[in-house]
């Protein structure tokens, strides 16, 4: 299976689907969509593996399947890039009159995937990934992550300096 552009692949003719109740149509493809970046975080070269299922119910369309791609993202401890398989489980509704921020839209009896692909995607990526469980981070040497001097411990026993604006409060007899 080849890559496709996401707009050939993912937008999509509904007349023939909207027929009849129960209908199904299924979308296996790749694609290549740009953008799918978010700070460090990244998929690896845009590749969307998109295995998905369209069943007309009611008036509306119900988009069901899973997403594949190779996310790339730091270890939390080292930094190091860690690439790593990522599967996203999607179940969608488009309807001729969407609600914002709930359902998608059919346009002239079209839709496009590409929104909830990308999204689906984005919100795939890990947040704090390690690139194995024994990582303990960073060299010290190269990159400390503390003072390089001990502080003296008398430094640490006395107390802060006082804030004056407190001072009116000294004076001040509960009894």
């Amino acid at each position: 299976m080849t890559a496709e552009r996401a707009a050939g692949a993912l937008a999509l003719d509904v007349v023939e689907l909207r027929r009849g109740p129960g209908v199904r149509r299924s979308v296996d493809t790749v694609v290549d969509l740009d953008g799918l970046t978010v700070g460090d975080r990244r998929v690896v070269g845009g590749r969307v593996r998109v295995d998905l299922e369209i069943e007309v119910v009611g008036d509306d369309l119900v988009v069901d399947g899973r997403l594949g791609m190779v996310t790339r993202v730091p270890c939390r401890r080292c930094l190091e890039d860690v690439d790593e398989e990522a599967e996203v489980v999607v179940r969608e509704i488009f309807e001729s009159d969407p609600t914002d921020g709930e359902t998608w839209p059919i346009t002239d009896e079209r839709i496009d995937l590409e929104p909830v692909v990308r999204e689906a995607a984005l919100l795939a990526l890990p947040l704090v990934p390690l690139c194995r469980d024994d990582c303990v981070g960073p060299e010290p040497e190269r990159f400390p992550t503390g003072p390089t001097d001990a502080p003296d411990p008398t430094e640490l026993a006395t107390d802060p300096p006082r804030d004056p604006r407190w001072a009116a409060l000294d004076d001040l007899d509960l009894g």
